[in-house]
Formats: structure tokens, sequence, C-alpha cells
């Protein structure tokens, strides 16, 4: 069944979201404090993980940086696109919009929550790579895999930051499944290079993603997703 991988992915982050939730109602707020930090660091390292993976070579004995400059440039001009589109003012009405919609008035981490929680599973390449083997063949083994990395991120998330971040599964629910309908109607359309492009500077905002948990300066992250698109285009040439 094509789109059987999202749907997998969907419930998976609903279903660790609930657990996550009513957990986190009986943790006092030193407890949830400290889940939130640890989660910020644990984020962190998913991001510095992914981004070495991509970044780092290894040849005649040494590491050596690759990539340096399409990452640095892909950030650069991504986050002016994305701060001149305001897309995090947007995904914030959004937050607010589910907010009055699903009773949460009272919930002053709501849309921070989901904003957070968002942008941490929407981003990297086994969204992209799993929507398109879906989308091709019906494989939805990636996404099922990410779909339970997912149930946990959001589990732990939800217990510090609220039900808001049960709500991350409709935008992965839309973006994966723009990307399988594209996929199965053009096939795969995203060459190695630009798959790997858009998981090194993806990783590079999971990491500023899990900084924004541990400290109070934040940065706007998903003003910077137009960086990922970037990377993604520099590896078509």
């Amino acid at each position: 069944m094509i789109g059987l991988g999202t749907i997998i992915n969907v419930l998976c982050i609903i279903g660790g979201g609930i657990a996550g939730y009513f957990a986190g109602s009986r943790l006092n707020p030193a407890i949830q404090e400290t889940v939130m930090t640890m989660t910020g660091i644990g984020v962190m390292f998913m991001g510095i993980g992914g981004a070495m993976e991509k970044m780092l070579v290894f040849a005649n004995g040494n590491f050596n940086a690759v990539n340096t400059i399409m990452m640095i440039v892909s950030l650069a001009l991504g986050s002016a696109i994305g701060e001149a589109m305001q897309i995090e003012q947007r995904i914030i009405q959004l937050g607010e919009w589910l907010k009055v919609k699903s009773n949460s008035n009272g919930d002053t981490l709501f849309v921070n929550g989901f904003v957070t929680a968002s942008c941490t599973v929407c981003i990297g390449a086994m969204a992209v790579i799993g929507a398109i083997q879906d989308g091709t063949g019906g494989n939805y083994s990636t996404l099922l895999a990410k779909g339970l990395i997912d149930a946990i991120i959001i589990c732990v998330m939800t217990v510090s930051l609220g039900k808001g971040c049960i709500f991350s599964a409709i935008p992965v629910g839309i973006v994966q499944g723009i990307i399988t309908v594209i996929a199965f109607l053009i096939g795969n359309f995203m060459p190695a290079k630009a798959l790997d492009n858009l998981s090194y500077v993806g990783s590079v905002l999971i990491f500023c993603v899990g900084l924004n948990l541990v400290r109070e300066k934040q940065i706007r992250v998903a003003n910077t997703l137009p960086a990922i698109v970037v990377a993604s285009i520099w590896g078509l040439f």
C-alpha cells in the first residue's frame, strides 16, 4: 500500500506523544526540566553524529572535512530566504490555531512544543528517503524505523514540553505524504549527492533544535529550513 509508511510514522508519533503526556503529568517540574535539558543534549548529539558522518572522510590516514562551503552557503542563503518568508511565524500561527482547536488555551508550552517537535521529526534524510521508497515501490521499512525513533523522541519531548509535541504528527504527515505522491508519479527524483547534502545540512539544523532546548536564547530553526532545499539543489550539479 503506497503511503503506509507515513501512516505508520504518524501513528508512532501520536502513540509516543500520548505515552509521554501521561508520564509527564506524574513528574514534578524539577524532573521535567532535567528531562528537557538531557533531551536537548541527546538531540544535539544526534545532529553532531549525522553531520560528522557526511562531513568527515578518512583518506591517507587522516580525517578530512568535505563540503564545508556547501554547508555554510546553504545555511546562510537558506536562513535568509526563511527569514524573508517568515516560516517560523507561520508555523507558530498554525500552532496557535491547533492550540485553540484542541482546547489547550491554558497550555503555555503548547506552541513551543509543537514547533520544536515538528522541526526535529520533519528534518532529515530518513523522511525523504523513506517517503521516496514508499512512493516508488511501497517499501515502508525506512519510515517504520523512523517512526520508532520518532516515537521515542516525541515521548521524551512531550514529558517536558507538553502535548503540543503530539501535533508534530500533522506536518510529518503532510511533508512525507507530498514526497510520497511525487515519487509515485515521477519516480526517484533525488540523486544520492542531493540526499547526502540534505542529510548533512539537516543534521546541523537538528543540532540547533537541541541547542534551543538547553539555552534561553533561541535560534529560529524553522526559518532555516530552506537551507536543506538549497543543499539538495547544490547536489544536483
